[in-house]
């Protein structure tokens, strides 16, 4: 019968190795958020209506 041996890996090595590396998603996401906020923000609203519009019809959503 063959015999396991532990493995060698330790949680240590499942952890991000540093903070940055922890605290990029966060970032990413954050940029994205100012950035849709900032388009949304200074976008016309017949645009957004549109956008809006054009998003319920991708859903199969009647809105007429």
């Amino acid at each position: 019968m063959p015999t396991s041996t532990p493995s060698t890996s330790s949680d240590s090595q499942l952890r991000p190795r540093s903070r940055a590396a922890a605290l990029w998603p966060a970032l990413v996401a954050a940029v994205l958020g100012v950035v849709i906020v900032y388009v949304v923000g200074f976008a016309g609203a017949h645009t957004i209506h549109e956008a809006a519009h054009d998003a319920r019809h991708s859903l199969n959503f009647p809105c007429h």
